[in-house]
């Protein structure tokens, strides 16, 4: 092994021992010179032989008066270590820095004199020397904690010789960009060249781990933080702050138009929410002729398992079709023979989303003063409620938040489009400055409420886009965020079923479907609304956006238990901005959301969820509780060793699951389902103290029906009864598959001629547990040897103890249909209703009459 090689560095060598062997031996008498010390190393340095190398230095360094100073006096006495390549000075650094590790002892304060001279010396050094010594130097001197100026007197000697590269290369690989971003803070060339070097790191096919190897004395970042992705970030960040022009880092902009193409793919063919006509649209912008994102569009296109989608998105951009797979190649051919096709929609969406409840001809779209004067009063009518909404042309590269482009007014029975670019210019006109009195009117009348979802964002915008308009978000009086509102139905545990699709609805489109029973359609949301015309989708789906908000304030106000909410709502949440400067949240909400489990103002009782009626999905560290769940008859299903949480969060939205999680993964799934839809479970109680914690959470009512109701090894809930003589057939011949039936029959006599007298004692409550099933009948049975069920299902009956077989009491046994694991009453019944207890509705204390739980068994 060469001594210079970053095997020396105690990073990548677990060897900290003594290499003498003992940590105390002294052979060589102290006060040793440390040229004298360097020069009895170079012999063994110049044949390579690092293990006897090793174990001389590290007597050298224990002979040593002060190896720090001894260390400083060796670089100054000798040349070696200036020049390329490795060096035997460099490789003793490293060495004494290992060293120093492995002996504890008091070495000078940050601060002291006798340390801030060695440092002097040592950045006199560090000024001169190449990458392998700055980590040990930096280390063994403690550079990192004193004054940045010795690093920053290093850099300006690389500056000073235009070795800039060579300058911030080992600063990044230490994860120590703000030391270059402080040397360049005021220097326009170097700021530049500092992007240039990090944008060449974001090339595509660029491998940071050949940068990595140059300096492998100095890596110490994890090389997944130098990622393309990583450096997008970083450089986009530096150009924002040095106020650069992005066409400076065309390699950047290559990252950020892949990632968008990404997302882009993901919306349009796995969430199937975006339209064709806008996709093809913003994908033909961000590939252009790029022919590296042209590739790297046809992988995420065939990697779609739908031939004819891949083959009209590579036909509406004009794609190579080189590579193409050979299904999508044929689909490519049949549609160019087709003329004028049009493109098939992936489903009918119009009976699965809301419908705009007014005509085509109340939908009003304003590009002029002249024509929205005409409906001044309209907008402005005391007492009315008018939803608001904006829409803008979704950006996916660097440069900000897009100027919004409409802004959509609702009243009840119309909706109005006002053209933003048309209305607001030019700056300063008469018309423009009159379109910005009536927003400011609009907005800061009191007795006018303004809905909207995410209000004090949409008004940030429009204040950013239009300078006329910015303050607007200030002037706000008498208005309702519905986003608010949503959160407060949530934390109650309002359902967040999914709908057809890759993933659920969110946001706006989630509450409309919890309160009017359908999502929105969300296909135009990503459209250009730049465009002039907009078209007819934009124009109807812009409208609904806005009137939506009407609906669904209507809907809360009608029927507010119906979701959880403060029965005057008009009066509890029409709170001006002078009110919401005070408070984080109006009375009620907070009330309800601090304590979603009492009951809420006004005497609204939060509604009960039926153990039946509750459906979770669990993580697979969470096994315990899932059976403890079923037991009581909740549905829960337990994902698989191999999936991850993403796979809970689909089964959630898709099934309209609760998501109960052992914690690590919790933030990112309750971003994905919402809040009060996942549950992060405390992994130090035990499973029943985790299920009962579960059930008081979500307020869910359990009786004792509920128990054994489903079955906890496979989570079915439909069982069948079978009588005690067919169990000890089935059993019987299970044993000897060989014998004729009549055995069967004869050796079930004599066993009930057994149990007399023998039986043991009958447990308290048995014959209580009854649960709704059908007797199993020899029709349902595909075959009596093995006894498999009809639908393929084998009985488990190995599990069944021959003594259980001659209770005299016991009449007939209970089998799943789903895993066939066969039940019977015993005294397990009893215990979990005793451990349950506290959560049981009609234990004792408040049971009702006839409702004693009885034992149960099963073939555990």
């Amino acid at each position: 092994m060469d001594p210079g090689d970053p095997a020396c560095d105690p990073a990548s060598d677990p060897a900290t021992r003594d290499p003498t062997g003992d940590p105390t031996a002294q052979s060589v008498p102290t006060g040793q010179d440390p040229l004298l010390f360097l020069q009895s190393l170079q012999m063994l340095w110049s044949t390579r032989e690092l293990r006897q190398l090793r174990e001389e230095a590290w007597r050298g360094f224990a002979a040593l008066d002060d190896p720090l100073t001894s260390l400083l006096d060796m670089l100054d006495g000798s040349q070696g270590w200036r020049g390329r390549g490795p060096s035997l000075e460099a490789w003793v650094a490293c060495e004494l820095k290992r060293w120093l590790q492995t002996r504890p002892r008091p070495r000078p304060a940050q601060g002291s004199p006798g340390l801030k001279q060695l440092q002097a010396r040592a950045v006199r050094v560090l000024a001169e020397s190449p990458p392998s010594l700055v980590e040990p130097l930096v280390s063994i001197f403690q550079l990192q904690d004193a004054d940045r100026s010795p690093l920053l007197a290093h850099i300006h000697r690389l500056h000073q010789e235009g070795r800039f590269k060579e300058m911030s290369a080992p600063l990044l690989l230490q994860d120590k960009v703000h030391l270059v971003e402080r040397y360049v803070d005021s220097l326009p060339d170097l700021q530049q060249r500092l992007l240039a070097l990090l944008d060449s790191w974001c090339q595509p096919g660029f491998d940071i781990r050949v940068v990595a190897r140059w300096y492998p004395q100095v890596t110490s970042v994890r090389l997944e933080r130098l990622s393309p992705r990583e450096l997008s970030r970083q450089v986009l960040r530096l150009l924002e702050r040095y106020g650069l022009d992005p066409a400076l880092c065309p390699n950047m902009i290559t990252q950020q138009h892949l990632a968008a193409l990404r997302y882009l793919c993901h919306k349009r063919l796995v969430e199937r929410s975006l339209s064709q006509e806008s996709w093809a649209e913003h994908v033909q912008g961000l590939v252009g002729q790029n022919q590296w994102l042209q590739e790297q569009l046809l992988q995420l296109l065939t990697a779609h398992n739908d031939a004819a989608v891949v083959a009209r998105c590579v036909l509406d951009l004009s794609l190579p079709t080189e590579q193409l797979p050979a299904t999508v190649a044929t689909e490519l051919n049949r549609l160019r023979l087709q003329e004028g096709t049009t493109e098939a929609p992936f489903e009918d969406r119009e009976d699965d989303h809301y419908q705009l409840p007014i005509a085509r001809e109340d939908i009003h779209f304003l590009a002029s003063w002249e024509a929205l004067s005409r409906h001044q009063e309209e907008l402005l009518q005391p007492g009315q409620v008018v939803g608001v909404d904006l829409e803008w042309k979704p950006s996916f590269c660097a440069g900000g938040r897009p100027r919004a482009s409409l802004m959509q007014v609702a009243v009840e029975g119309r909706v109005f489009l006002l053209d933003l670019p048309k209305l607001l210019s030019p700056a300063g006109g008469p018309a423009p400055r009159a379109f910005s009195r009536l927003v400011s009117r609009l907005l800061s009348e009191p007795s006018v409420t303004k809905l909207g979802y995410g209000m004090a964002g949409d008004l940030r915008s429009l204040g950013a886009s239009y300078p006329a308009l910015a303050h607007a978000e200030k002037q706000l009086r008498g208005s309702l965020d519905l986003l608010q509102v949503h959160k407060q139905m949530r934390v109650v545990d309002m359902p967040a079923p999914g709908v057809d699709g890759a993933r659920g609805p969110r946001g706006l489109s989630l509450l409309v479907q919890q309160v009017l029973g359908k999502p929105l359609d969300k296909t135009q949301q990503l459209s250009n609304w730049d465009r002039r015309p907009l078209g007819e989708g934009q124009l109807v789906y812009a409208a609904t956006d806005a009137y939506c908000l009407l609906e669904v304030y209507w809907a809360l106000c009608r029927e507010p238990a119906r979701f959880h909410l403060s029965g005057d709502l008009a009066r509890s949440l029409r709170l001006g901005r002078s009110d919401r400067s005070r408070m984080q949240e109006p009375p009620r909400l907070q009330k309800a959301l601090a304590s979603p489990r009492q009951v809420p103002a006004e005497g609204v009782a939060i509604p009960e969820v039926r153990a039946r009626a509750f459906r979770v999905v669990c993580d697979s560290m969470l096994q315990g509780l899932a059976r403890s769940l079923r037991c009581l008859g909740v549905d829960v299903l337990v994902l698989g060793a191999g999936e991850d949480h993403r796979r809970a969060a689909e089964v959630a939205r898709q099934e309209g699951r609760v998501i109960l999680t052992s914690g690590l993964p919790y933030q990112k799934l309750r971003a994905q389902v919402g809040a009060g839809r996942c549950l992060s479970v405390d992994c130090s109680l035990r499973a029943r103290q985790q299920a009962k914690a579960v059930l008081r959470h979500f307020n869910v009512r359990v009786t004792p029906a509920d128990i054994f109701s489903r079955c906890q090894a496979c989570n079915c809930d439909q069982y069948l009864k079978v009588s005690k003589d067919m169990m000890k057939q089935l059993v019987w011949l299970g044993s000897h598959p060989e014998g004729p039936s009549s055995t069967g029959d004869k050796t079930t006599q004599n066993e009930d001629e057994r149990e007399t007298g023998s039986a043991p004692e009958e447990a308290p409550g048995c014959g209580t547990y009854d649960p709704p099933c059908r007797w199993l009948e020899e029709a349902d049975l595909r075959s009596r040897a093995p006894a498999t069920l009809g639908n393929g299902t084998r009985l488990q009956l190995a599990g069944v103890p021959a003594g259980v077989l001659q209770r005299r009491a016991l009449r007939h046994f209970y089998c799943c249909t789903g895993c066939g694991k066969v039940f019977w009453e015993g005294s397990h019944l009893g215990r979990v209703a005793a451990h349950f207890q506290e959560v049981l509705e009609g234990a004792p204390g408040s049971r009702e009459p006839g409702q004693a739980p009885g034992p149960a068994g099963s073939s555990d």
